[in-house]
């Protein structure tokens, strides 16, 4: 027995999760975060674990890891330095992208600048045909002379993307080898190494992110390993993934690309986990921390998974946890423009300065700002002591603000937080409309250190009548990390018919990849217990420019059941388009495998439920809707299984403060979680 650490790291704090393995007791910490010093925070944390908990790093008998460094590394432009080598004739496929313009609704938007400018891509003469059968081979001569012009450019690492590389990557490994030998400190990655699928410019731009954050991310990774030996922790630390499964650290510095969403993907991991037990099938998980809001929409427990999301301004196309990001954290910056119009977001203050009013020397306004202005923020230490919310500085830059919009300070506060609200419900919608159902249906479930602030306000704006606040919210992301099971995504391009004909090649590829995973899983994990296979296809009617994702029985394949799986994407087909063609030829353009490996879960018992109303320790003003009214104040710890009560209520703890506006009446369920619900309008 022993202790289980998880941990995220965010823009404003880092976030630790503390599982007792003998008592089940879970205890949670926030530390300031370091981006001037990735991982400090982490030793910092483990330093503070032990001095308020007494737990020393002997006893880690398992640690779980989210960082921000390989995303914070494209986003600020600090990755590597690369040239690109890809097949003569096709210098601008990064230029090129899919000539789509940012927004659709802005003529003036402009696409991001390549990941890798144009000089600094380099053609090579060689040719793979779509078949799989070289054409081309590149000399030995030719890529000498590639190298010197990339060494010339200054690169730092060198991505290969050649012409159907997917079907057959000898001509990548082929030039890998070559520049390994003759430079063998200059890191090489070949696309079909990172993600082997069909189109060259998503198959591209997925290696030029991984190539450009690898270097950093394995730096850190291993730097992150001998500051844990060093401090005596015993367990190898875990990765989180984007996909929402952890891996080991040492296939974390080859796989880099694959955390680069690892923070918010965990946070939807915790959150189904949390709406599971509570009960609601159907779930809007809101995290809101001091950079960004994060929405997910769970059905079962489970979250979307999708390919394409964006890095920055980039995309990858490794399947993810679908979550869309709205720049409104609690850091995000309130402004006023030249035409007098009030602005909030996507700019953030960060952990350094942060807001104002946590008196470490921000200037400007923000969303967590407003709310000590409001009144919410104020009455507790946030961060578990990291931080002393100081109201006059709140009122010092709010006021600015105030004056150019010519309202008194409350009533901008006010404003700031109902345009964040706004703009949450902008793209919120967007969201549901996408999968056409009604937020009526959901249950908003709010954590991160400002989501327990805002979820109520949103689902107000949303019809929602539901909110779950978890019992450690300021934190879930890093209990999801805990929760998440060792997990990888395999692909394999096909290009076949779904025919009796080609059921045999269908059955070896996916032979082929179920090896492939199995090796992942057993060997470079060292999972020794049972694994779960998920199947699907990418399909297609022939003819079609694209492919819907469809989940495939094994038995169907193994069986040769060629009718069943086309059955399946015709269903597939009618459930997105309404409509499907049982007489067209269908194609399978890929096979994907999921395999995970069931990590130790924490458990937690559920309470017995007493109904019992509580008194609140005192009452609080607040603004509210241009008028000021009395709010009760309930400390988190005093509300057990059972309490109730009815807001206007301000709920604090050590990681968050939860805001339930009048409307809104509160109780415990039997695992701690904070359940408000919305008075029905008459």
């Amino acid at each position: 027995m022993g202790y289980r650490i998880g941990v995220d790291i965010g823009g404003t704090f880092t976030d630790f999760c503390v599982f007792d393995e003998a008592s089940f007791a879970l205890h949670t910490l926030k530390v300031l975060s370091r981006p001037d010093a990735p991982g400090a925070e982490v030793l910092l944390g483990l330093d503070e674990i032990e001095r308020r908990f007494g737990i020393a790093p002997s006893d880690v008998s398992y640690f779980t890891h989210g960082s921000t460094v390989g995303v914070n590394s494209i986003i600020q432009g600090t990755g590597a330095r690369l040239c690109l080598f890809v097949t003569e004739g096709f210098r601008d496929v990064l230029e090129l992208a899919r000539l789509k313009i940012p927004d659709p609704y802005d003529l003036f938007s402009r696409r991001p600048p390549p990941l890798v400018p144009r000089d600094r891509v380099i053609p090579l003469r060689e040719r793979m045909n779509a078949d799989g059968k070289p054409e081309t081979v590149p000399g030995e001569d030719a890529i000498a002379a590639a190298l010197v012009q990339a060494e010339a450019a200054g690169a730092e690492g060198i991505v290969l993307a050649f012409l159907h590389s997917y079907t057959n990557p000898a001509h990548e490994r082929l030039v890998k080898e070559t520049l390994n030998r003759l430079r063998p400190e200059l890191p090489v990655f070949c696309s079909a190494d990172v993600w082997p699928i069909v189109r060259e410019y998503e198959r591209t731009i997925t290696a030029c992110i991984h190539g450009s954050v690898q270097p950093r991310v394995s730096h850190y990774i291993g730097r992150l390993e001998a500051a844990l030996r060093e401090r005596g922790v015993p367990a190898a630390p875990m990765i989180t993934k984007s996909n929402g499964g952890v891996m080991t650290a040492s296939a974390g510095k080859e796989r880099s690309i694959e955390m680069l969403l690892s923070g918010t993907a965990a946070g939807v991991i915790g959150a189904g986990f949390v709406a599971q037990r509570a009960g609601f099938p159907r779930v809007m998980s809101l995290d809101v921390g001091g950079t960004s809001a994060d929405v997910a929409l769970l059905r079962d427990g489970m979250p979307d998974f999708r390919s394409g999301e964006l890095v920055g301004r980039y995309p990858i196309y490794l399947p993810t946890v679908s979550v869309s990001s709205i720049g409104a954290g609690g850091g995000s910056v309130a402004s006023v423009d030249s035409l007098g119009v009030l602005r909030v977001g996507p700019e953030s203050a960060g952990s350094t300065p942060g807001p104002a009013c946590y008196g470490r020397g921000g200037e400007r306004a923000t969303i967590t700002d407003a709310f000590a202005v409001k009144g919410v923020l104020g009455a507790a230490e946030l961060g578990y002591g990291a931080v002393n919310v100081d109201r006059a500085k709140a009122l010092a830059v709010i006021g600015p603000l105030a004056k150019g919009l010519a309202r008194s300070p409350a009533a901008t506060a006010e404003a700031v937080i109902e345009l964040a609200v706004a703009n949450m419900y902008r793209e919120v919608s967007r969201l549901f409309s996408q999968v056409g159902e009604e937020p009526s249906g959901y249950a908003l479930l709010a954590f991160g250190g400002a989501g327990p602030m805002m979820g109520c306000l949103l689902a107000e704006a949303m019809g929602m009548e539901t909110v779950i606040v978890p019992e450690t919210p300021g934190v879930l992301a890093a209990l999801g990390g805990l929760l998440a099971d060792l997990r990888s995504d395999f692909v394999r391009v096909t290009f076949l018919d779904v025919a009796p004909a080609t059921m045999p090649a269908i059955g070896q590829a996916l032979a082929g990849l179920v090896t492939e995973a199995r090796d992942w899983l057993h060997g470079s994990q060292g999972h020794d217990g049972e694994a779960t296979l998920t199947i699907s296809g990418d399909m297609r009617y022939r003819g079609q420019s694209y492919e819907i994702e469809t989940p495939i029985a094994e038995g169907w394949i193994s069986g040769r059941d060629d009718k069943a799986i086309i059955d399946a994407f015709h269903a597939r087909h009618a459930e997105i388009y309404g409509h499907a063609d049982d007489k067209a030829d269908v194609q399978l353009v890929a096979l994907r495998v999921v395999i995970a490996g069931r990590t130790p879960k924490p458990s937690f018992p559920e309470h017995e439920v007493a109904a019992i109303d509580v008194t609140p320790d005192t009452t609080v003003t607040v603004a509210h809707r241009g008028s000021e009214i009395a709010a009760a104040l309930f400390r988190r710890r005093d509300l057990k299984p059972g309490s109730r009560f009815i807001g206007p209520a301000v709920i604090i703890q050590d990681d968050t403060t939860t805001w339930a506006p009048p409307g809104f009446s509160g109780t415990v369920d039997g695992y701690g979680n904070l359940i408000l619900s919305r008075e029905r309008a008459s």
